[in-house]
Formats: structure tokens, sequence, C-alpha cells
């Protein structure tokens, strides 16, 4: 059984996070090798069954993924696609044996490709402070996301309602002239505050995953 790792909490992304993933990636710069993983001990506050976690978060993008072929065949001319994403525990495995790069998680991956494939940008709205967005658009792009755009909280986000930033980037995508077809989250905070078609929330089992 794989266990979850207490990193990257959404209310409070600590320094010591970001530390982590800083230390992580300082052996390698933006071009370090693909495949290349440096694994971090932590200790698991709660279990969380990974075959059981994944197979719910299948369940979503099952329901998800017909939707997105759908509205993707259906796009107007010249409308411009968008989807956006939470990062930890919804594209990317942050919680389950800690490491760097971390892998994706295959469901939301596989909607993912299906829709980049296809010309749909795909934009990261986290909580994550900015001191480590170069090394979270590097790890993004290793697990096989073309990424459009990705926002993250810089000093004076950090002070903000997390719910409402993640809002306010939306409005942004918006601004830039796309269309949000879905957004996709493991938090209600993620997907509160509207402005795309429509949401899909992946497990947090109570909040027990970030």
């Amino acid at each position: 059984m794989q266990t979850r790792r207490p990193w990257l909490r959404r209310a409070s992304v600590t320094a010591v996070s970001a530390a982590a993933l800083m230390a992580m990636a300082a052996p390698a710069d933006a071009a370090a090798p693909a495949g290349a993983a440096t694994t971090v001990t932590a200790a698991a506050a709660a279990d969380v069954d990974y075959a059981t976690w994944q197979k719910d978060c299948q369940a979503v993008m099952d329901q998800a993924l017909p939707y997105l072929k759908q509205r993707i065949a259906a796009a107007k001319p010249g409308e411009k696609q968008a989807i956006v994403f939470d990062i930890d525990n919804t594209t990317l495995e942050t919680d389950f044996g800690f490491s760097y790069p971390q892998p994706a998680n295959k469901p939301v991956l596989e909607a993912a490709r299906y829709a980049q494939e296809r010309g749909v940008a795909l934009f990261f709205v986290t909580a994550r402070p900015d001191i480590i967005a170069s090394f979270t658009e590097y790890n993004l792009k290793q697990a096989g996301y073309q990424v459009s755009g990705l926002y993250v909280r810089n000093f004076i986000d950090l002070f903000k309602n997390v719910a409402e930033y993640k809002t306010a980037q939306r409005v942004d995508v918006e601004k830039k002239g796309y269309t949000i077809i879905a957004n996709i989250g493991n938090s209600a905070g993620d997907l509160s505050g509207g402005h795309a078609e429509k949401t899909y929330k992946l497990p947090d089992y109570d909040g027990q995953l970030s």
C-alpha cells in the first residue's frame, strides 16, 4: 500500500514545502535529464490507499472525458477552448511517495492529452508559491502536460482566500479570450466561483489529500 505525504497544504503552502522542492531540484537546472528522480522521505499523517484513490479518480474522469470529447468536437469557429486544472493530487500524484519530478495522475493525464492533442489550452492554477513556479512547470511538462499557463501565488496572494484567488485566475484566463470548457480539481475551493462550463471534483477524502 502506498501512503500519502502531507505536503503542500492548500490553505498555507509553507516555506518548508518550497525549500523541499528547491532542494530536490538543486542538483539539476530546468534542463534536468528526463526520468531523474530524487526521493524525499516524509512521515505520513494518515493512510490513503493508492489503488482506491486511482479507482476513484478514474471514475470521475470516466465522466469527464466523454463530455470533453463532445465539447471539443462542437467548438465554434474561432473559439479558443481551455481546461483549468489544479495541481496537487489532481494533475500530479503529490501525496504518494514524494519525489521530483512527481508523476502524473494517470486518469487526468489521459484526458489532458486528448484535449491538448486537439488544440485545447491547458492552464494550471495552484496554491503553490511563486518561488517554486519554475520547478512546478518543469514537473508538469516532464509528466506529459502541455502548459499554456501556470498561475502560482505571489506574496500578496498568500494572504487571500484560496478559492477567491483561484476564481480570479480563471477570470484572467477568460480575459485572454479563452472559453473554459472544464475546471478540474480535488477541492471545493478549486471549483467554486464559476467561470467554467463544467466542473469535475476528484476525491480528497474530506481533506485528507492536499
